[in-house]
């Protein structure tokens, strides 16, 4: 993900108030771009969307894009895809972890810039972690610091379970 400065320095306050597409992050001070996502990106956006939607009322969850979720105080990401639990509390922005985001790549992100991203997550305390790469594609499951292939999608908690085939097939 190609990170762009928008402000080299700037409060939560200020960044809570910027109203960006698409929106931005705040890390540690630091109100930063995210990469628009291009074709590849957004069918897998669509397709993980559609079918966690599809399955809402199965699982209990609700399934949103690009939604705000604060990983530390001073430290806030927009995963492309989290997953909440029904029973979470409905907040504007997500204080509590969700059971799981998605991160799909795009050509301009980085490994360092993708790796603290999903290092934040973990330090949040989500318990499923993925990132897509939409060419191939390919699935993998972050977990103790390590990106590991995965072709099975489980929610944690739950005895559901979904191939990633399954959900590869929506993209349009």
């Amino acid at each position: 993900m190609v990170t762009t400065l928008i402000s080299p320095s700037a409060s939560v306050a200020d960044y809570l108030k910027t109203s960006a597409e698409p929106d931005c992050e705040y890390v540690r001070g630091v109100i930063k771009e995210r990469t628009v996502g291009e074709l590849d990106h957004a069918s897998w956006q669509g397709a993980l969307v559609r079918w966690f939607s599809d399955h809402k009322s199965d699982w209990n969850i609700r399934v949103y894009p690009e939604l705000r979720v604060q990983v530390a105080a001073d430290n806030y990401r927009v995963p492309d895809v989290t997953i909440l639990s029904r029973s979470a509390p409905r907040e504007q922005i997500v204080l509590q972890p969700p059971l799981a985001v998605f991160e799909i790549l795009s050509p301009t992100d980085s490994m360092t810039e993708m790796l603290d991203r999903l290092s934040d997550y973990q330090q949040m305390g989500i318990p499923a972690i993925w990132v897509i790469e939409p060419k191939k594609p390919s699935y993998y499951l972050y977990s103790s610091g390590q990106l590991t292939p995965a072709t099975t999608f489980e929610l944690p908690g739950s005895n559901f379970s979904v191939e990633m085939a399954e959900i590869s097939a929506l993209v349009d």
